[in-house]
């Protein structure tokens, strides 16, 4: 879908349309880096020249990951002569709320959107975004399908699955496998939750069959990672990417089995609330995440309570995005997708203490000097 520019006139008169389903959004507005916009005819936003709109929804305000990107895009912001206004939903999967945001960016005629899709169910509003003139970038969570937004700027949760996976598999030293998957939905679809579930499995050398379902794979078999051996798959629980419902999930797989000693999260504040659940029971698991931020992440992998976590970069992805868009609306660039994907790869590292060999890690020393492309 071609980039129009917004009729910012007939835009204003749209805006008392929105008051009602903005009114309950919580929006800072702001004067908003060392990377450059993806593509190499791309490589300056620009501080120049007309101020440009650009509004950042992520899925909540409260994970330290979407604060991080936060900062990205006030910092590119203020770099770019671009206004930032922020919302998030009230908590992950909130689509209600990032829906009210979309629709009150167009109201407020934004030439751009930067957003963390809840779900598939914020897809129709952005595809009205694009069709009344608004660039819209996704930033770490791919929609499905992917030209829903202009363009993605995100890690390969794929890749960020598959790198935890291949460590765990080496860590078994060909012990049996007793895994508990603790997801982000079972009443949703998030390209983030499948791939980095996906990509874990297929890093274990399990057949994942259908990559973007979760639960699909063969509950017992071999794993081939590693030295090899057997594996059962005790459960596979919603966490919402929270500690409190991370411990229960935990709690929930542990009520099915006291085996398991390898556990997967979708990201580092449910993994700390799983390892309440596995300290107060008493279970010894190694447990495995993605994200990578100073805290609890990297701290968590440095102290023990998680093995190994893949690190990612909320902070340039959102100083990308900014830049993107501003490039786009006064020069009409177009950013580029990496080479061999639908989307812009921002990178990942695997992060640990205890490397194995075949698998490229970091150390906690080194991943805390770039943790989320803060430092």
């Amino acid at each position: 879908m071609k980039y129009l520019p917004p009729n910012r006139r007939s835009r204003r008169l749209l805006s008392v349309l929105a008051l009602t389903s903005a009114a309950t959004l919580t929006l800072a507005a702001c004067g908003g880096g060392d990377t450059g916009t993806p593509g190499s005819e791309a490589t300056d936003g620009g501080g120049g020249g007309e101020e440009v709109a650009v509004t950042l929804i992520t899925k909540t305000s409260t994970n330290p990951f979407f604060i991080a990107m936060q900062k990205g895009a006030e910092e590119a912001g203020e770099a770019n002569n671009v206004s930032i206004t922020t919302a998030a939903g009230k908590e992950d999967g909130d689509e209600t709320t990032q829906i009210a945001a979309i629709e009150a960016a167009v109201a407020r005629g934004d030439q751009g959107i930067l957003i963390t899709p809840a779900t598939e169910g914020v897809n129709p509003a952005i595809e009205s975004a694009r069709t009344a003139g608004l660039y819209v970038i996704a930033l770490d969570t791919p929609p499905n399908p992917p030209d829903v937004v202009d363009i993605t700027f995100a890690t390969d949760n794929f890749k960020a699955g598959e790198l935890i996976g291949q460590w765990a598999a080496a860590t078994m030293e060909g012990k049996k496998a007793n895994i508990a998957l603790l997801d982000l939905f079972n009443d949703k679809v998030a390209s983030v939750d499948y791939n980095r579930d996906q990509g874990f499995l297929t890093g274990m050398g399990i057949d994942v069959k259908d990559k973007t379902k979760n639960g699909d794979e063969d509950k017992t078999g071999k794993y081939t990672g590693g030295k090899g051996g057997d594996y059962e798959i005790f459960c596979n629980e919603p966490t919402n990417g929270a500690p409190d419902q991370g411990k229960t999930a935990m709690e929930t797989c542990l009520a099915k089995s006291k085996d398991i000693n390898l556990v997967y999260t979708i990201n580092e504040p449910s993994a700390t609330g799983a390892a309440e659940a596995l300290d107060a029971a008493g279970v010894k698991a190694t447990i495995v995440s993605v994200d990578g931020g100073c805290d609890p992440g990297i701290t968590s992998v440095k102290s023990g309570v998680i093995g190994a976590t893949s690190q990612q970069y909320p902070l340039d992805m959102a100083k990308l995005g900014v830049e993107a868009i501003a490039k786009k609306v006064r020069d009409n660039v177009d950013p580029q997708v990496s080479p061999g994907l639908d989307f812009y790869d921002t990178g990942v590292k695997l992060v640990t203490d205890k490397p194995v060999d075949g698998v490229e890690s970091i150390d906690t020393t080194e991943a805390n000097e770039i943790c989320w492309g803060e430092k």
